[in-house]
């Protein structure tokens, strides 16, 4: 299982969710470009002393991404999209092991070619009077939910 990350705007949020990829060995993605300066100095200066612990690779664009996922299918699987248009629950979907748990931007999400891209997009039941989650813990509620059905926790 592993985590991409479409074109974050926050750093904090990356830093943490590449934090928890080194925490969990889950690989993650990030498909730029970035709305913020996106380099080893950057992560370590904000206190991201992780970094050589995760396993990260960085993609150009969108096409690139799926370009290397379509090269690499043992390791990406199904693309699972977390969005607040999603009409199934996280907890109620079947995960597998090389599903690639997709989170957009912070401030606008996926655009649509992406969003129809998915093979699953799922949400987060909430209070319907709020907007949204995080999105670093969005991911990480997923992705726990993912590891636990996988047993990804059996290490």
């Amino acid at each position: 299982m592993r985590l991409a990350l479409y074109q974050p705007d926050i750093p904090q949020n990356t830093g943490t969710l590449l934090r928890l990829g080194a925490c969990l060995d889950v690989e993650i993605d990030i498909i730029e470009p970035c709305g913020f300066i996106f380099n080893e100095k950057a992560m370590r200066r904000a206190g991201m002393d992780y970094l050589d612990m995760v396993h990260c690779r960085r993609h150009n664009s969108w096409a690139d991404f799926l370009e290397y996922r379509e090269q690499n299918p043992q390791e990406y699987g199904r693309l699972v999209l977390m969005t607040t248009k999603g009409a199934q629950s996280f907890v109620d979907f079947q995960f597998k092991p090389n599903d690639i748990i997709l989170m957009g931007r912070e401030s606008a999400g996926v655009p649509q070619d992406v969003h129809n891209t998915a093979d699953a997009r799922l949400l987060i039941p909430m209070n319907p009077a709020a907007r949204s989650i995080n999105m670093a813990i969005s991911a990480a509620m997923a992705l726990t939910e993912g590891l636990r059905q996988i047993g990804g926790f059996n290490k």
